[in-house]
């Protein structure tokens, strides 16, 4: 079956433009083909949004470091106690 396609015109930086470029000769494909993949990609990120992305990233962060309520609330309380007395 032929692969439907649309035309399209975009304006690149020089930057993104070579990053383009040597995205397709390390994937041995065209730079249109090279873009689909990258946009597919990006397109199928969970939480594509940047914000939950930051969010999960930190849940993420927590959770290597064994941090729960309990542990966040200790440590508040010590950083709030250093700084009342001025510093460690």
């Amino acid at each position: 079956m032929a692969r439907m396609t649309v035309r399209s015109t975009f304006a690149l930086d020089p930057a993104t433009a070579e990053s383009l470029e040597a995205l397709a000769r390390r994937w041995n494909v065209s730079k249109s083909e090279a873009l689909r993949r990258s946009v597919a990609a990006a397109a199928t990120v969970e939480g594509a949004d940047p914000a939950s992305d930051a969010v999960a990233a930190l849940k993420d962060l927590q959770k290597s470091l064994g941090l729960d309520r309990r542990k966040a609330k200790q440590w508040v309380e010590r950083i709030r106690a250093e700084r009342d007395e001025g510093g460690p």
